[in-house]
């Protein structure tokens, strides 16, 4: 797949897509690995909280605003954000819980990357794209150095 030239009012979101492939990987490892689901689950909950929340809020409030709300592309990805929040949320995971939560956020992740960013960059404007470059907090993201149970490795 040839390389994405990404705007750098969108870098910042596609770093942090880079973290959220990184906890898919994580999670394949640790099942993998045969590691206790609720291992699994409390650092899902860590990044849900430290990273994701706030992803979710700039891409729904200042990135997906940038295209027509009844365009089809915001539309999956709003539903795919509803899909994925319902299962972090969940309180009792079980393994088929946490295999979901792998695959949707990848799945997801790709089709923002390869999809739905592109056609935003093609049809926002420069003015458009600064704004979300000012109003994204670039510093503000998961630090995983922060989590002592590595189950992955």
């Amino acid at each position: 797949m040839k390389a994405i030239k990404r705007h750098e009012a969108l870098k910042p979101l596609s770093r942090e897509h880079h973290e959220g492939l990184l906890l898919s990987w994580k999670i394949r490892m640790g099942l993998k690995k045969e590691v206790a689901i609720d291992r699994i689950k409390r650092y899902c909950d860590f990044f849900f909280k430290e990273d994701l929340v706030h992803h979710f809020n700039i891409e729904e409030l200042h990135v997906f605003s940038l295209l027509e709300p009844e365009d089809e592309l915001v539309k999956r990805a709003l539903a795919d954000h509803r899909k994925l929040k319902r299962l972090f949320m969940q309180k009792q995971p079980d393994m088929k819980t946490i295999v979901a939560i792998e695959e949707e956020l990848e799945k997801h992740i790709r089709f923002e990357e390869r999809v739905l960013f592109n056609k935003i960059q093609e049809e926002a404007s420069e003015k458009q794209l600064l704004k979300v470059l000012e109003l994204h907090n670039s510093n503000k993201g998961c630090n995983m150095d922060n989590w002592n149970d590595k189950f992955w490795e």
